[in-house]
């Protein structure tokens, strides 16, 4: 990396150079010797690993990403289904299997599911898959009826001989498709011709979850199955010093106790009595290795750092000296607590051991990953390791981690239990809040320089936390000159046109679990900048939008997003006494949103947000509803964690237990949202993520505006007082 060069900051390049052995999928996978899976009589058969076509006409997708809510089953399902010409109707989507080779996520060497890439990763190979399915169709029925392939057209699942008006379903061509040779070369559709893509299809996971047939891991049942809980150490890195298993081992219904790395399991006939006999165990816990310190503690130091100069993640220029010469420098510090994931489903995991190898059922995001911890643990070949991918009712990157802490917790209890029965091991919510693996604390302190004009000729940004990649097989990849590029996105390539720019990393080392949660670095470093920029506006008494503009003017797409949502809001238009607007744009996973916040305070000081304006620019929209929901849940995610989300520590102890203390946003809480969709003609990028970032500084920028006040830390304040 030269000084100039800004550190790239993209997850989608995390595992690139380190999963060789998963075998990156450059397209997509037919069988060995060029012909396509056959089946047998009756059955559904397989023209490609991401496609099988039943008799009856029903056109299954295997997606290699997990639903989660995010409605990857639908946009995967999309893209295939547009160049097959598929009838929707008769479209289904399922998980595909644990199986590198054929479902790599390309831009990770891996099978998983992460930073936003399903869509942008799958775009070009779910088309060619598609394209190349639907020539073998056409092939077969040139075949049968002996006519020129050309004189053939498709159309929503039905194959035509327009000279002869002969007609076939898919479903009875399928298999003489299956028999031919897969052409090396496919045209692919022009997208004037698209009648699925940038359409609103019905979602394909909607009709199941409403009716109650969607199978989460809760819903598996095995014969012989067995609950189990682990009892945890209530401060990070804790170990058992002594237990006396006794009094849990007389619940009725409990049928074990065994002692794994990660604490005591008790392993019982169902969640209540798993769950008594957890509360009935007496273990003494050792906490000599473990992390003790408050969370006071730790910004305390965080914030000691941060007065030094750390490792440079960028440098335009120079700071220093713009610094040192301003007419006028402006300073201010910015605080973020740790963050739990919170999902509506808590973790869970279904193993079963055989002598063959592990089967196992969740809502998995990183099968690759958990097919090789869970190998380790038992020994064996991770081929031998089976993974069905269920729905997971939500995950904001919580089930992605290089640990696979729950899966392997669920494999070992069953292996300390002798493999003897199906385990099921269920966290409870309490469990979810107190288990760790959260979005790490940050600490920024940021300056500008204003020369003699009031021109904005220097930016020093100083980030200190903790790194979520040290530790693991993406450290290599990811952390580059002592920079974990995660810790810095959305800073260390800013966009604005500052002529002496400096990010600067000081990495720090805590005992708490760390990992990425929605649009990671985003979270915390489109709030530090955002809001900055608006005190640098106020300090030159210039309008937010109009500094912002300025210093744009060289990125379209910023640009672009930032005036759709300004225009839509209404921007510069009066508002009610008490009422504010702040806007915030940010780009993240190669997407590009901008929002505006109205928000409304009372007399009392006590407030909330009206209404918020979003303009998205993703590239190809695949399913406009889809990008609108998922912007939508962005924003109130986004809101939760700007308005209720910390998580404490008190002598290494996390102090929120449940949702009573560790709030989500209500419904009643949720402000009115308009998401608009720049059209474009690009490859279409992420939109899981993206959306978060710029609610909590427009948020924060509305409130100045109508207060006067500074807000320099989340969640923000229950009350403000007017200006």
């Amino acid at each position: 990396m030269t000084a100039q060069q800004p550190i790239q900051t993209s997850r989608r390049r995390f595992l690139q150079g380190a999963s060789a052995a998963a075998g990156l999928l450059v397209g997509f996978h037919i069988v060995p010797g060029g012909k396509a899976l056959a089946a047998t009589a009756k059955a559904p058969v397989a023209l490609n690993a991401f496609l099988r076509i039943a008799p009856d006409g029903i056109v299954t997708i295997y997606s290699k990403h997990v639903e989660m809510g995010q409605g990857s089953y639908t946009g995967l399902a999309t893209i295939l289904a547009e160049e097959l010409d598929a009838d929707w109707s008769k479209v289904r989507a399922t998980g595909a299997p644990a199986d590198a080779k054929l479902y790599a996520n390309l831009a990770f060497g891996m099978q998983g599911t992460g930073g936003s890439t399903a869509i942008a990763n799958s775009y070009d190979q779910l088309r060619q898959a598609g394209a190349t399915a639907r020539a073998m169709l056409v092939q077969a029925a040139a075949e049968i009826w002996k006519v020129p392939a050309a004189e053939i057209s498709v159309a929503k699942g039905v194959v035509t001989h327009g000279p002869s008006g002969r007609k076939a379903g898919f479903g009875e061509l399928a298999e003489r498709a299956a028999q031919q040779t897969p052409p090396a070369n496919v045209q692919l559709k022009d997208p004037t011709r698209f009648s699925l893509i940038g359409k609103q299809v019905q979602r394909l996971d909607a009709r199941a979850k409403a009716n109650g047939t969607a199978e989460f891991t809760i819903d598996v049942k095995l014969p012989g199955m067995l609950t189990a809980l682990l009892a945890r150490p209530p401060r990070f890195g804790g170990k058992v010093k002594s237990l006396d298993a006794t009094a849990a081992k007389a619940v009725p219904g409990v049928m074990g106790v065994v002692q794994v790395p990660g604490g005591v399991a008790v392993i019982a006939k169902g969640f209540w009595a798993a769950n008594k006999g957890r509360e009935a165990l007496q273990v003494e816990w050792d906490f000599s290795n473990a992390e003790n310190r408050g969370s006071e503690e730790i910004l305390t130091a965080y914030r000691a750092l941060a007065q030094q100069p750390g490792r440079p993640a960028r440098r335009d220029g120079d700071a220093d000296t713009a610094l040192a010469k301003a007419a006028k420098r402006i300073e201010a510090s910015y605080d973020f607590p740790y963050l739990a994931h919170a999902p509506m489903e808590p973790l869970d995991c279904v193993v079963q051991l055989s002598p063959a190898g592990c089967e196992i059922w969740a809502g998995d995001q990183f099968q690759t990953v958990d097919q090789a911890n869970t190998a380790h643990v038992l020994g064996i070949k991770p081929e031998q390791v089976k993974i069905n991918t269920l729905f997971a009712g939500g995950s904001f990157g919580r089930r992605a981690n290089m640990q696979s802490d729950f899966v392997v917790e669920a494999v070992q209890i069953a292996k300390a239990f002798g493999g003897n029965a199906p385990i099921r091991l269920l966290w409870t919510r309490e469990d979810d809040i107190r288990g760790g693996y959260y979005r790490p604390l940050y600490h920024h302190r940021l300056a500008a320089a204003l020369d003699d004009k009031g021109e904005l000729v220097g930016w020093q940004h100083r980030i200190v936390g903790q790194s979520i990649m040290g530790g693991t097989a993406m450290e290599a990849v990811m952390v580059k000159d002592g920079i974990d590029a995660t810790s810095v996105e959305g800073a260390s390539n800013l966009p604005y046109a500052i002529p002496n720019l400096a990010v600067e990393l000081h990495t720090t080392k805590a005992g708490i679990p760390v990992l990425w949660w929605r649009s990671v670095g985003s979270t915390h470093t489109a709030f530090a900048t955002e809001l900055f920029l608006d005190e640098v506006a106020a300090t030159t008494k210039q309008d937010p939008l109009t500094l912002r503009r300025k210093l744009l003017a060289k990125h379209p797409r910023h640009l672009g997003v930032l005036n759709l949502a300004a225009e839509k809001a209404g921007w510069g238009k009066p508002l009610p006494k008490g009422w504010g607007r702040g806007i915030a744009v940010h780009e993240s996973f190669n997407s590009f949103v901008a929002e505006v916040a109205e928000i409304s305070v009372q007399p009392d000081g006590s407030w909330r947000v009206e209404r918020v304006v979003a303009a998205v620019d993703c590239g190809r929209a695949i399913n406009p509803g889809i990008i609108r929901a998922q912007v939508e849940g962005a924003i109130g995610y986004g809101l939760s964690a700007a308005l209720y989300g910390a998580i404490t520590l008190e002598n290494g102890e996390v102090q929120q237990s449940n949702f009573h203390d560790y709030e989500s946003l209500r419904i009643d809480r949720m402000p009115k949202v308009e998401v608009h969709i720049v059209p474009s003609t690009e490859k279409p990028t992420g939109i899981g993520e993206p959306g978060l970032p710029p609610i909590a500084p427009a948020v924060a920028s509305a409130l100045m505006a109508v207060t006067g006040q500074r807000f320099r830390s989340l969640p923000l304040p229950d009350k403000v007082k007017q200006a």
